[in-house]
């Protein structure tokens, strides 16, 4: 076949058209196949679209604003054994009494709140010089040969160094080394911070698990007018002071237990406690304005870790901070604990011709696949498939067809005028 058969070919698919055929097909197989598929877009139609997932409604998401506050207060009175890792003259810093404006740091935040659950205490820090801590990774030197260059630091330094190699100082709780350890001078806040928690194997303020949280969450549906807050109308003061969210007997309580957050998002509150975490509450509204608004409207609180539990690299959640005093010295607080992160999600939805008809309309469109499937199982499954394609296609040639050979162009009628000619498929395999 030359190529200029394919040409013709190529340019024959521009002068054809297709129109559908009805064929009516009495088969029990054929029908029952039918009939059940089309069974199946219909339940998806009415039960998945329009009703569950309420496609006759116009939906309008939600906005909010959320702000909290926090009670409670804890005690720190650890044995010196406890605290063993601690200098002696600095354990005195972690007896004592923790209230909200001592673990909530800081104050406020946008959607969020942070406790202290475990913390570091270095006092007494001024701007001096200090070796540089020798577990820093290049800073170590030798005295003989000075690698150190004034005004320079390094990436995990404490401070900048002033040009001297000078011996190494145990950090505070450390025994004596038995060599020598030289490392750069550094300009910075001294002494060093103290890295090492105050107990080795539980959180300073593992007590925190029973600090209580009030969520007060008001949103609004722009587009329906409508308002409402978290707090129930029939809620009060009385009711607040002693109510606590639980699932199953009280799930539209505001106010949580930080131990509850945890224990519902599967964790562990001693476990997340020691080096922090960040956990999320989600509050999700799903209303119904079809219905009543102040009864069918509440919300569902979830909680789950955002963080990675199984990091092996900076595990947890932590910051530094410091309390400066007009001596010109601070203290240094290395804190670990929870942060709360709050995502307010939902939408309100209400009836609308325009939403339903696209949803019932775009579901009907479906119904065509039926007729597909059902195609593929007449012409390429069953036994008398042969007899349903001579039924199915028919090729009609019009009198002013393109024809791909040449030699075909000839055939006219007896009257010299050319005419349309049908044939069908078993026809054009027989030729």
């Amino acid at each position: 076949m030359s190529y200029i058969t394919w040409l013709r070919k190529g340019i024959a698919v521009f002068f054809e058209y297709d129109t559908p055929r009805i064929v009516h097909i009495e088969s029990k197989k054929v029908g029952v196949t039918s009939r059940f598929v089309q069974a199946c877009i219909l339940s998806y139609i009415i039960g998945y679209v329009i009703v569950y997932q309420r496609g006759y409604q116009q939906f309008d998401p939600v906005e909010s604003a959320v702000t909290t506050k926090l009670k409670g207060v804890a005690y720190t009175n650890f044995t010196d054994d406890e605290m063993a890792g601690v200098p002696p003259e600095w354990r005195y810093l972690y007896r004592r009494v923790w209230d909200v404006t001592d673990y909530v740091v800081p104050a406020t935040q946008n959607n969020a709140f942070f406790v202290i659950t475990n913390i570091i205490i270095t006092p007494n820090q001024n701007q001096s010089t200090c070796p540089e801590d020798p577990k820093i990774a290049g800073s170590i030197c030798d005295p003989r040969q000075n690698q150190c260059h004034e005004g320079e630091s390094l990436p995990l330094g404490h401070g900048v160094n002033t040009g001297r190699c000078v011996q190494a100082q145990p950090s505070h709780g450390e025994e004596p080394q038995d060599k020598e350890v030289f490392t750069c001078e550094i300009l910075a806040w001294c002494p060093l911070e103290f890295d090492q928690q105050p107990l080795k194997d539980r959180a300073l303020l593992a007590a925190s698990a029973n600090f209580t949280v009030l969520i007060k969450n008001q949103i609004e549906f722009p587009l329906y007018e409508k308002r409402r807050s978290n707090i129930l109308e029939s809620s009060n003061s009385t009711y607040l002071q002693s109510c606590l969210y639980d699932q199953e007997t009280d799930p539209f309580c505001p106010v949580f237990k930080l131990g509850t957050i945890v224990r519902l998002a599967n964790e562990t509150y001693e476990d997340i406690a020691i080096n922090g975490a960040v956990m999320s509450i989600i509050i999700h509204w799903d209303c119904n304005l079809d219905h009543d608004f102040m009864s069918r409207c509440v919300p569902i609180y979830k909680f789950r870790r955002l963080d990675s539990a199984d990091a092996k690299i900076a595990p947890g959640y932590n910051f530094r901070f410091a309390e400066y005093y007009k001596t010109g010295k601070r203290t240094l607080f290395k804190a670990y604990g929870i942060l709360f992160v709050l995502d307010v999600q939902g939408r309100a939805g209400k009836f609308s011709f325009i939403p339903f008809f696209i949803n019932l309309g775009a579901g009907l469109a479906l119904l065509s696949i039926a007729t597909i499937i059902c195609d593929i199982f007449v012409l390429y499954v069953m036994r008398d498939r042969q007899i349903y394609r001579d039924k199915k296609y028919l090729m009609v040639k019009g009198s002013d067809a393109f024809s791909v050979y040449r030699e075909m162009d000839n055939s006219e009628d007896d009257d010299g005028q050319q005419g349309p000619a049908i044939e069908s498929e078993n026809s054009r395999a027989n030729d």
